[in-house]
């Protein structure tokens, strides 16, 4: 119970991350955001 306790909000919010991604997935929103973080990489490297 006290490890509960001590990690209760980090548990919630990892569970608020699983949420959030497993919504993302099933909005089918997975290429959106690849296609965005390949342009910010392109320009954060000065390619783009």
């Amino acid at each position: 119970m006290s490890f509960l306790r001590r990690n209760a909000a980090a548990l919630l919010l990892l569970l608020v991350a699983v949420s959030f991604l497993v919504i993302g997935v099933y909005r089918e929103e997975t290429e959106l955001v690849f296609r965005k973080a390949i342009q910010i990489c392109m320009e954060c490297i000065g390619l783009g």
